[in-house]
């Protein structure tokens, strides 16, 4: 049973974990519809998003079930993990990733199919966060998702101008990770002092950023010597 104060931090992580892993979702948006004419760019953001929408939150309540499954929740912890670390680790560039639609309807295929690659990973987090109540992920989805849909730009604009921002969305899914080792049903007698269910999340948390900031200096160390 959830205590107040894990119902708004399990849905303020839901939100958090949405705008952050979504970030790249506004930059295929704004990419694949760009060469359209203005009234079907907006049409096409329009149905292309709605789509993406739909796929999403169904996918989402999929893996709400899934994630009861035993041991499942602990590998999905780990692959969090990888997601967190990979989303400070990672400078490739999603115009490489995104097809421009140069008609109405490819643009609207690109948005939905392109949105949900990158959202599979931000599928299982909110998952994750929401510790399998599902009316806690339904309502973090409607708070986030219209956030990211009509205020993209915004999010875009944010994160590059305080990257802090993506260390410390990452420093949530990792906390999430690990909140996922201890709360899987065949590890959770391992764990159940509670001093070791806050402590292996924040461990992992801090994990997670130690890798994306040695990652980070030691790519900004390589490029240098390479001019």
């Amino acid at each position: 049973m959830f205590t107040m104060f894990e119902y708004f931090w399990a849905l303020i992580s839901i939100i958090i974990i949405d705008l952050v892993v979504s970030g790249d979702n506004a930059m295929v948006i704004a990419l694949a519809s760009r060469r359209l004419p203005d009234v079907q760019r907006k049409r096409a953001i329009f149905y292309g998003t709605l789509g993406a929408v739909g796929l999403r939150v169904a996918l989402t309540v999929v893996a709400v079930y899934l994630l009861r499954v035993p041991l499942l929740q602990a590998v999905g912890g780990v692959f969090l993990l990888w997601v967190a670390i990979k989303l400070l680790i990672d400078n490739s560039e999603q115009e490489a990733m995104v097809k421009e639609g140069a008609t109405f309807g490819a643009a609207i295929r690109t948005i939905i199919v392109a949105d949900l690659v990158l959202s599979l990973d931000n599928i299982f987090a909110v998952a994750a966060a929401g510790k399998e109540h599902l009316s806690l992920v339904l309502i973090g989805l409607a708070i986030s998702i219209p956030i990211i849909v009509w205020g993209s730009t915004v999010i875009l604009k944010l994160v590059n101008r305080f990257p802090l921002l993506i260390y410390i969305g990452a420093g949530v899914l990792g906390w999430t990770g690990g909140n996922m080792l201890t709360d899987d049903q065949l590890l959770a007698p391992i764990f159940d002092q509670r001093v070791l269910q806050v402590l292996i999340p924040a461990l992992t948390a801090l994990l997670v950023i130690s890798i994306g900031k040695w990652w980070t200096s030691r790519h900004k160390q390589v490029e240098a010597e390479a001019s």
